[in-house]
């Protein structure tokens, strides 16, 4: 085994016993939501999040935690027994062929089945149990497909008109490109703008809305940016990366995770 091997493991064991200690601290103290982020699949070599949606989590008055994969649904169910909200996180593109029955274009990234998987039977599972859900990116477009949606395999081959870079080398605290923000959205009443720059990291996009589900902002060239489940103010996704801006102290998007925040301090009463 190699040192950063090692130092990886040994990581990721102090932050599951912190987060452990901080679960039963503030269950014991009734003060602050516990919000369960979803990992990354590290090729069964690891399962982490970066520190930036652990950041945005804390400032906006939560309690993050990591969810590890596991395709045992019985855990996974444990698991949203001990949390108040959950955070979907960007990552690898979804498999078309198994989720929405389409055939991979030529352009399809990097896939991570067994991530698929958990994040599917995770975030379902949570919105059956009334619990508030963030997606991120592919957190974004894993809530639309998820519940019957579809997707842009890869921007630049399949929407032709789009003029925008959606994979932008700037900094994540740096927008690069502006989004239109339907008044009265989720979005709207969280940031209290209709038109802001955001990051982009991205090549696929939400195709096909899915049913129970509206598009509340769009980039200049059409590409879906945020959507939010109907009727509902706990269920919303964001096609950007808001924590990072959150993270490095710009407060642009700040309320979007204190809006999960406080749907999720409901709970905790």
């Amino acid at each position: 085994m190699t040192m950063r091997k090692r130092t990886l493991i040994t990581a990721l064991i102090f932050i599951a016993i912190s987060s452990l200690f901080t679960i039963s601290l503030y269950g014991q103290q009734g003060k602050k939501p516990v919000i369960g982020i979803s990992s990354t699949w590290g090729e069964g070599v690891a399962t982490s999040v970066p520190l930036t949606y652990v950041e945005s989590v804390i400032r906006a008055g939560g309690v993050p935690v990591v969810l590890p994969l596991t395709q045992d649904t019985a855990l996974i169910s444990n698991m949203l027994d001990r949390i108040d909200g959950l955070i979907m996180t960007g990552g690898e593109d979804l498999d078309p062929l198994r989720w929405y029955g389409e055939e991979p274009v030529q352009a399809l990234g990097q896939l991570a089945p067994e991530r698929d998987s958990f994040d599917i039977a995770l975030v379902r599972m949570a919105i059956s149990r009334g619990l508030p859900v963030l997606g991120i990116c592919r957190g974004h477009q894993l809530l639309n497909v998820a519940f019957g949606g579809t997707l842009y395999q890869d921007i630049p081959s399949q929407i032709k008109s789009s003029n925008i870079n959606h994979n932008q080398k700037a900094p994540r605290y740096h927008g690069t490109h502006s989004i239109q923000i339907e008044k009265g959205s989720l979005l709207h009443k969280q940031t209290g703008l209709e038109k802001v720059s955001v990051n982009s990291y991205h090549h696929q996009a939400v195709k096909d809305i899915a049913s129970g589900f509206r598009i509340t902002a769009r980039s200049p060239d059409g590409v879906v940016e945020a959507i939010e489940k109907i009727g509902s103010t706990k269920i919303y996704g964001v096609q950007f990366h808001p924590e990072g801006f959150t993270a490095n102290g710009i407060d642009t998007f700040l309320g979007i995770f204190q809006h999960l925040i406080n749907e999720a301090a409901h709970r905790t009463k």
